[in-house]
C-alpha cells in the first residue's frame, strides 16, 4: 500500500478506535453484553448524532472488513488443541446434530420470512457456532453487508441475554447432572462469555465441561467458513469462471496456524493470552466500524423477522442437544 493509499484510511481507522476504546472498557465491566455489542450501539449512536465527514469512509471499511478477518486469526492463539480434544471430543455427536438443526431452521424459516440469505446464514452461524465470533469469521467469507452483519449480532446478543436467566433454571427443574448439563450450555448458548455465565451459576464442575466444550465448537468456524465461502462463489460465478484460491478463506488458515502455534508452546501462555485479546478488541473495532456505517431505517425494515428466526434456530438446537443428550445417557 503507498503512503498516499495508506493516507486515505488513517482517518476512519483513527476515529473507529476511539469509540473502540469506551466500548471495550464497556465490555469489561458488563461481559455480559459485551465490548462487540457495545462497539456497535457506540458506532450507531455516533452515526446517528455526527456522522462521520466522507473522508472516514474508506478506514471505517477497511476497518470492518480487514481488521475483522485480522481478529479472527488472533483468536486462534487462545486455542490448545490438547484441551479441546481430550474433553471436548464427547460433545462432537451433539455439535453435529445441533449445527445441522440450526442450519436446516435458519434455511427453512428464514426463506419463509423472506429475509436475505446472508442475514439467515449469519443467525444460524451464530447460533450454532459461537455468537458474535462466528460472525466475524463469517460475514467476509459470504460477503455480508454491514446491515446484515448488525441484523445478526443484535439477535444473537438478545438470546445470549436469555440463555443466561432460563438454562439454570430449565437444567435444574430436569435434575441435570454437572456433565450434562455442560454439555448442553456448551453446545447450545451462542457467545463464550454467556456459556461461562450460565454454566458456572449452576456449578463450578458444569462450568468447566462447558468452557472446553465450548471451545472445541468454536474450531467448527472452520470447515463451516469454508464450506460457506465456496458455495458464496459458485453462487456468484460460473463454474468455468470458479477460482478457488480467490474464494478460499484464507484468515481462517491463520486461525489454524494460531491455534496450532498456541497448542505447540513456541510461545508463551502470556504472549498467547495477549494476542487473543487483541484479537478481541479487533473485532470490538470492526462491529464499531460496522455500527458507523448503519442505515437504522434499513434496519427498521426488517422489523422482528430476524428476531423470530433467531428464536427458532436457538429454540432448536436447545431441543436438539437435550434430545441427542437423552438419546446418549448423558445425563
Amino acid at each position: 500500500m503507498k503512503d498516499g493509499e495508506r493516507s486515505l484510511f488513517i482517518p476512519g481507522i483513527a476515529i473507529t478506535f476511539l469509540i473502540a476504546v469506551p466500548a471495550w472498557y464497556l465490555g469489561t465491566k458488563i461481559p455480559l453484553i459485551g465490548g462487540p455489542v457495545f462497539g456497535m450501539l457506540l458506532g450507531i449512536i455516533t452515526a446517528i448524532c455526527k456522522p462521520p465527514p466522507p473522508c472516514c469512509r474508506a478506514g471505517i471499511q477497511f476497518t470492518s472488513k480487514y481488521f475483522l478477518q485480522l481478529s479472527v486469526i488472533l483468536l486462534g492463539f487462545e486455542m490448545n488443541l490438547f484441551h479441546v480434544l481430550a474433553i471436548g471430543s464427547q460433545s462432537l455427536a451433539i455439535m453435529f446434530f445441533t449445527i445441522s438443526a440450526a442450519f436446516c431452521v435458519a434455511w427453512m424459516i428464514g426463506r419463509g420470512l423472506n429475509l436475505s440469505g446472508n442475514t439467515a446464514i449469519l443467525i444460524g452461524v451464530g447460533t450454532a457456532i459461537c455468537g458474535g465470533s462466528a460472525i466475524a469469521a463469517t460475514a467476509p467469507a459470504i460477503a455480508a453487508k454491514e446491515r446484515e452483519v448488525a441484523y445478526s449480532l443484535s439477535t444473537i446478543f438478545l438470546f445470549n441475554i436469555a440463555a443466561v436467566f432460563i438454562f439454570p433454571v430449565l437444567g435444574h427443574y430436569l435434575k441435570m447432572s454437572d456433565l450434562g448439563f455442560g454439555l448442553w450450555a456448551g453446545t447450545a448458548i451462542n457467545d463464550t462469555s454467556s456459556v461461562v455465565a450460565a454454566s458456572y451459576s449452576y456449578s463450578e464442575a458444569a462450568g468447566n465441561f462447558a468452557t472446553i466444550v465450548k471451545l472445541t465448537r468454536t474450531l467448527m468456524i472452520i470447515p463451516i467458513t469454508i464450506i460457506l465461502a465456496i458455495i458464496t462463489a459458485k453462487k456468484t460465478a460460473a463454474d468455468s469462471e470458479f477460482n478457488l484460491a480467490k474464494t478460499f478463506p484464507w484468515f481462517i488458515v491463520g486461525f489454524l496456524a494460531a491455534s496450532l502455534v498456541s497448542t505447540s508452546g513456541v510461545f508463551s501462555e502470556e504472549l498467547c493470552a495477549a494476542l487473543a485479546h487483541a484479537g478481541k478488541f479487533l473485532i470490538i473495532a470492526a462491529m464499531t466500524a460496522v455500527g458507523l456505517s448503519i442505515d437504522l431505517r434499513q434496519m427498521a425494515s426488517n422489523g422482528v423477522r430476524p428476531i423470530l428466526l433467531g428464536l427458532m434456530c436457538w429454540a432448536s438446537v436447545a431441543v436438539v442437544s437435550l434430545g441427542v443428550q437423552y438419546y446418549l445417557e448423558l445425563w
